[in-house]
C-alpha cells in the first residue's frame, strides 16, 4: 500500500516507532528490513552491518548498525530470535537498503523464537495506513523520490 508517497507492502508486519519490518515465513523464519519511511528519515546509508549468524536478537534491541552522513545508528529488531543469515551483499553494496528496501535490501533472516506473542505488538493489515500516516505527519517526512 502507498501512504503519502511511501510504500508499505501488505504482507509485512511493522514496528512503527522504529521504522522496521518483518516478513514472517511459514517455516518460522522472518526476514527483517528497514521501511521506506525509516530510510527517508535516516538519509543516505554509507555502511550497513547486520548482526551475524548465530547471534541472538531481542524485540526492540539492535539487529544492525548503520552509518549515516553524521551519525551511527542502531537498527531495532521487530522480532526475537537467532540470526540465521545476514544479507551478504550489504557490506559491499549498502545502497541496496535504499534501492530495494523490501527486496534485495533486507538486513537479516531470523529464526523467530517468540512470534505469536510479538506479532501482537506489530502493526499489520488495515492498521498500517493510519499508523504510518501518523508517523509521516509526526516526522514531517518528505515523499521519497
Amino acid at each position: 500500500m502507498q501512504v503519502d508517497g511511501f510504500e508499505f507492502p501488505d504482507n509485512l508486519h511493522y514496528l512503527v516507532g522504529h521504522d522496521v519490518w518483518v516478513r514472517p515465513g511459514a517455516d518460522g523464519i522472518g526476514t527483517v528490513g528497514i521501511t521506506t519511511l525509516g530510510i527517508a528519515l535516516a538519509g543516505e546509508i554509507y555502511m550497513c552491518r547486520p548482526k551475524g549468524p548465530g547471534t541472538a536478537v531481542e524485540f526492540g534491541r539492535s539487529i544492525a548498525v548503520v552509518e549515516l552522513a553524521k551519525s551511527i545508528v542502531s537498527v531495532k529488531s521487530p522480532v526475537s530470535g537467532v540470526v540465521l543469515v545476514a544479507n551478504p551483499r550489504l557490506e559491499a553494496e549498502p545502497e541496496l537498503v535504499h534501492a530495494d528496501p523490501y527486496g534485495e535490501g533486507w538486513l537479516a533472516r531470523v529464526h523467530l523464537s517468540a512470534w505469536p506473542a510479538e506479532a501482537g505488538q506489530l502493526i499489520h493489515g488495515d492498521a498500517v495506513r493510519e499508523a504510518m500516516a501518523h508517523q509521516i505527519w509526526l516526522h514531517r517526512a518528505e515523499r521519497p523520490e
